[in-house]
């Protein structure tokens, strides 16, 4: 009988929580570097990220290309059901509306058309603001091949939907649009956890706009999530779009790296958030990987 290891690791599910992330500054780039190292208050857990237990095998690509039911638990449910997180916040998420996955509650996969693998998904997602949860059923199917191609995921949420976020968005929009003096921050969540109330909606466009990169890289092996923005800059523009400049941490889990992008893109009520320019800046060897926390 073959030794079978589990590995527990605490992840990010868009709920409550957060990892334990030190990232050290690299020479040159203060102002583009990140620290958060602590877990944020109880408050932002319950807004943000949270953790759940994901057991990795040994046996890692025989668990990963499992037909039939899926444990809800591993790797294979997880890592699709955390697509359709990244899906709807590319699709409805704003500085008032973001989408987490709760919980996996049953999960199918199968080989299809002989170079994509099919998963269907029954799981709970959270509109985390309104605190509003709704059970889905959602479909995610990789396309496998040499070149790297966005998962496509089909699912109905209409619940989650229905909160209204116009009046805000606007009046958010308005006072962005009306500064005096283009916007800037750093570090959100500092490292400690802590995001000021004013800047919580540069934090919120920070996940939405990291939802499209997120959505681009996944695949049957990955398992991201947000961590940082490590510098927001909003630019100057001559339309109706406001434009942001983001630098962005993300978490693959899988590898347990801290990922890094410069992120281009607009915000209007009306228009949502356009991704512009996605770029994955160079490895940053002095970085610390994040513990493993139980």
């Amino acid at each position: 009988m073959s030794l079978r290891i589990i590995v527990v690791l605490a992840v990010l599910t868009g709920v409550t929580g957060w990892p334990s992330v030190t990232i050290r500054p690299e020479a040159g780039a203060a102002d583009m570097s990140a620290h958060p190292s602590s877990e944020p208050d109880t408050g932002e857990r319950a807004e943000i990220f949270g953790q759940l237990e994901v057991f990795a095998e040994e046996e890692a690509e025989e668990d990963v290309m499992a037909s039939g039911e899926l444990n809800p638990s591993h790797y294979p449910a997880q890592r699709a059901a955390k697509v359709v997180q990244h899906y709807l916040n590319t699709r409805y998420g704003s500085p008032y509306r973001l989408f987490g996955l709760q919980s996996v509650h049953s999960g199918n996969a199968e080989d299809v058309a002989g170079s994509e693998r099919k998963y269907q998904l029954e799981i709970s997602v959270q509109e985390i603001i309104s605190n509003t949860t709704e059970k889905c059923s959602a479909e995610v199917l990789f396309l496998r091949g040499e070149q790297q191609r966005s998962a496509q995921v089909k699912t109905s949420c209409e619940e989650l939907l229905k909160f209204n976020t116009k009046a805000q968005e606007e009046a958010l929009y308005q006072q962005y649009k009306m500064n005096q003096s283009l916007l800037s921050a750093q570090h959100l969540p500092d490292s400690y956890g802590h995001i000021e109330p004013d800047m919580k909606p540069l934090w919120h466009l920070g996940i939405v706009a990291s939802s499209f990169v997120m959505l681009n890289e996944s695949s049957e092996n990955t398992l991201y999530n947000m961590a940082q923005v490590a510098n927001a800059t909003q630019l100057a523009t001559e339309n109706d779009q406001l434009k942001f400049d983001y630098h962005v941490l993300l978490h693959e889990m899988v590898t347990q790296e801290i990922v890094h992008w410069k992120l281009l893109f607009t915000w209007s009520p009306p228009e949502g958030v356009k991704v512009l320019q996605m770029e994955q800046l160079p490895h940053c060897h002095d970085c610390e990987k994040p513990p493993k926390t139980n």
